[in-house]
This record gives structure tokens, sequence and C-alpha cells, in this order.
């Protein structure tokens, strides 16, 4: 399970046109799954994204979390990040786990966040849609986290 994690002051993601989920100050997760992912990776992300300390504090230190700083996420959901273009030019995407085995794996992290942060303080983007993401990148601060590295 890969996330890319972006720290925002604010992030939106909408769909046919519709705004499904905007936040303030927090994160936006882009979220890749593979075959070999399963419970146990949703568990440790579930874990560790709450308590990633790449907030400032007053230092200016990276050293607040998701929770101290009471911030929101919105979790996407993204097989592009496990693309791979090492051979030729047109990415291949064998390696991202099929919709059936990923989108319960998928709202399961939600549920987990949701039942830690709040109902109110995790959005999400809609799983297979085409959606449009936008985000101002607060830093900018990007940080890759995979599962069993």
């Amino acid at each position: 399970m890969k996330a890319l994690i972006q720290r925002v002051t604010e992030a939106s993601v909408t769909v046919d046109g519709e705004a499904v989920a905007t936040i303030g100050r927090g994160l936006l997760v882009l979220l890749g799954i593979c075959h070999e992912d399963g419970e146990k990776d949703v568990l440790w992300l579930a874990r560790k994204l709450p308590q990633l300390r790449i907030f400032e504090d007053d230092a200016g230190a990276m050293n607040r979390s998701l929770e101290d700083v009471g911030g929101a996420v919105i979790v996407v959901s993204q097989f592009t990040l496990y693309a791979d273009a090492s051979h030729g030019n047109r990415p291949g995407f064998s390696a991202a786990a099929r919709p059936e085995q990923a989108e319960p794996l998928y709202d399961s992290l939600v549920a987990h966040l949701r039942a830690r942060l709040g109902p109110q303080r995790v959005g999400t983007g809609r799983f297979g849609a085409d959606m449009q993401v936008r985000l101002v990148n607060d830093g900018p601060v990007t940080i890759e986290l995979e599962s069993g590295t």
C-alpha cells in the first residue's frame, strides 16, 4: 500500500461538477493498493497518518501531527501510484490491485480514520470515478509512505 501524502492549506475533490470533499488545513492522501495488500496494511496506515509529525510547531520544526493541529484529511484512490513505465513509454498497471480487492481496503482505511478523527474530519474521493483534485500544497511538503517497507 502506497500513500502519497501532501500537507495542504486547502484541498477539494470534484466529481461530475459536484464537490464531494473539501477541507482546510490537513492532508491530501493519494492511496495506491497492490495485490499483496491486506487489512494489516490498512491498520498500519490508519495509525500512521494521524500521528505523522509533518506540521510545524512554534519553532518552525515539523513536530506536530494531524491530531495535534486538529486538521482534516481527504483520501483519494489512485491506482496509478503502481504504474510501471520501466519498459517503453506507456505505463502498465498490473501491480495495482483490481477494484474488487482495492475498494474494500480503501473503505476500511476511511472507516478507521473516521473512527479515530471523527467523520467530519475525513473526506473522500469517489472510488473509480474520474475526479478533479485541487490542493494548495503547504510548504510544499509531500511524503511517500509504503507499508511493508
